[in-house]
């Protein structure tokens, strides 16, 4: 196999705040060079602030293959191609399944759904062009027991997203391309804190086998080891860390 000079070039999209940050601050520590994306430019370049290494921002909708287009052709202006891809974006909804508007359905499958889609389709046409790759999908806990703390649509994005995971590393591996999901299980974000209210937080936490809300960093350090060179035999699996709420 052979590694291209810009197999360390990340792109992570919602990358202004919660997970998306905490994965970029990550890969930067572990000496990948990062494009932090996201609709949210004020939000985004406070994040890229509190990152030390090589960090740029971008502004991405990812509902849009021109706008990923543009993320990529930046990147390469500045750092030679893309190594990998991070799929972090989503818009997180609790409300409940029979006050979910459908115009509520199409925003949030919009952002995580097909955001993850075409986020796979235009970074995985460049790198089975170069040769190699490496795709991480967020899906989610919600994916696997329906979303007992978030809504529907939320669950059925995430659902998805494990689909066009297997989708997408099947038709790729043969080129080198890596793709692969992780889903976790409710993490320790002040996104979390402010989605539920704290009584809802609590039982959530007591209903956790392990006893604890996950770890953010530990979900950042999977990303960069499902980004290494080496990982040529993660072919299209679905990672989970959800302390012991879902078995398979």
């Amino acid at each position: 196999m052979t590694v291209p000079a810009f197999h360390d070039v990340a792109i992570v999209t919602g990358a202004a705040g919660g997970l998306g940050a905490v994965i970029s601050k990550r890969l930067c520590q572990e000496g990948f060079r990062v494009v932090m994306t996201d609709v949210d430019e004020v939000g985004l370049e406070r994040a890229a602030r509190a990152i030390e290494g090589q960090v740029i921002t971008a502004i991405l909708d990812v509902r849009d293959p021109a706008s990923f287009e543009h993320v990529v052709q930046l990147a390469i202006g500045k750092w030679g191609g893309v190594g990998v891809l991070v799929n972090n974006a989503a818009l997180t909804k609790t409300t409940p399944l029979f006050d979910i508007s459908p115009e509520e359905f199409d925003a949030v499958t919009a952002i995580a759904l097909k955001g993850t889609f075409m986020g796979c389709q235009v970074l995985g046409r460049h790198m089975r062009a170069n040769g190699y790759g490496r795709i991480i999908n967020m899906a989610s806990l919600a994916a696997q027991n329906g979303g007992a703390a978030t809504g529907a649509h939320y669950a059925a994005a995430k659902g998805g997203i494990v689909t066009l995971t297997k989708v997408f590393a099947r038709e790729l591996a043969a080129n080198g391309v890596c793709v692969n999901a992780i889903s976790p299980g409710p993490l320790d974000l002040d996104s979390v804190r402010a989605l539920l209210p704290a009584e809802k937080l609590e039982a959530v936490t007591k209903s956790i086998p392990a006893g604890v809300l996950g770890d953010p960093d530990y979900i950042a350090k999977m990303v960069v080891l499902l980004a290494d060179p080496n990982a040529v035999s993660a072919v299209g699996a679905t990672f989970d860390i959800n302390g012991g709420l879902y078995l398979r």
